[in-house]
């Protein structure tokens, strides 16, 4: 009990006050709708007594069922059906205990019975009814507290994307790049990347702060960023796009794919005297959303591949992880050939209204 963790023993305590205060109430309405009969006949309290007592118990019983069956019922018919049966089982053999217990076994009469276990069912069916509501609603609430901690997480995942992964050192090297086009006599050049830097900065604060978005809209945004580097590193960098036509709709995490492109650029591409090619794929596998970032980069020791790990990745998992808890797949490979894969596997869900489709889609 001592390592159990407060938002559980808070579970616990609720079920026991509802469930003490619950029959409690069940008690004293059952005593008063009986009043002339509990005033007019010897041992009628004790009668109804013992028996809510039992029906206490079986209901006590049947949280472990009702748990069990919330697990396997995938519909609330279902969930109904089964409860009814274990309703039926249990009040019967509540009614036979509390038969046994107020007249004995031998002058226990099967006509009494009859009554009694039409009440227990009906109680006790009820109680299972009840049980389900009140567990649906605690997974809506928790549920929309999950979606409130997604949202505040897109937040600060834009703030990150502004702070962090346009981090300082790629504008640096971003304006260098400019101030260098602009020794050469380029200016035609350095003024389209100038351009490009402050399109993609517009893009970044202008757009609506969301939680999901169409993978083309993050396809949109990563492909300017994609258009800084390929003007800051030339010939050096080569970017290949497979995506398909039908994963264009498709939810995202929104602000996730820049990061992982910027840091295949970083290590892959830009820390090489020869340059070397991005790659990004999507598709759909067994229903689910299959994303693919690699670069071409040269082979990696494990050293480095500790060292790869950096804090954009880490924010990635950690805001995949609360978006979709277990429903997914956040990998990073380093193939023999050399360079390194990140594969992104999600559930496949679509936008409910159409967005406009990015231009990497030929």
């Amino acid at each position: 009990m001592s390592s159990m963790s407060r938002e559980s023993r808070v579970h616990i305590r609720s079920f026991w006050q509802l469930q003490l205060v619950g029959w409690g109430c069940f008690y004293a309405w059952d005593l008063l709708g009986s009043m002339p009969d509990l005033l007019g006949r010897q041992g009628a309290l004790r009668e109804y007594t013992v028996s809510a007592a039992f029906m206490f118990l079986g209901s006590c019983f049947l949280r472990s069922v009702c748990r069990f069956l919330l697990r396997r019922s995938s519909s609330l018919v279902a969930f109904e059906i089964r409860a009814a049966v274990w309703a039926i089982v249990t009040a019967n053999a509540c009614s036979v205990v509390t038969v046994i217990v107020l007249r004995g076994y031998r002058n226990m009469s099967w006509p009494d019975l009859a009554p009694i276990a039409m009440e227990s069912t009906f109680v006790l069916f009820m109680w299972c009814t009840l049980y389900f509501s009140i567990k649906q609603w605690q997974q809506s609430a928790l549920e929309r507290e999950r979606l409130l901690r997604a949202e505040t997480d897109a937040r600060e995942a834009t703030l990150r994307a502004l702070r962090s992964q346009l981090n300082p050192h790629f504008l640096f090297n971003s304006l260098n790049a400019v101030s260098t086009l602009v020794l050469d006599g380029n200016v035609s050049a350095a003024t389209r990347m100038l351009a490009q830097i402050g399109d993609l900065l517009r893009m970044s604060l202008d757009s609506e702060v969301m939680t999901e978005v169409a993978l083309s809209q993050e396809l949109a945004f990563t492909e300017r960023y994609l258009a800084i580097e390929q003007t800051r590193l030339g010939e050096r960098l080569h970017v290949n796009m497979a995506i398909s036509s039908a994963t264009l709709d498709a939810l995202v995490p929104s602000m996730f794919l820049q990061p992982l492109v910027e840091n295949a650029v970083r290590h892959g591409v830009a820390s090489l005297v020869e340059g070397g090619r991005i790659g990004i794929e999507s598709g759909l596998y067994n229903d689910r959303l299959r994303i693919v970032v690699r670069n071409s980069g040269r082979r990696t020791t494990d050293r480095q591949r500790e060292q790869g790990n950096g804090v954009g990745l880490s924010n990635t998992a950690e805001r995949l992880k609360t978006l979709y808890q277990a429903n997914y797949k956040f990998s990073m490979i380093w193939p023999e050939a050399g360079g390194c894969e990140v594969e992104l596997e999600l559930p496949f869900r679509r936008v409910s209204v159409p967005q406009e489709v990015s231009s990497c889609a030929r």
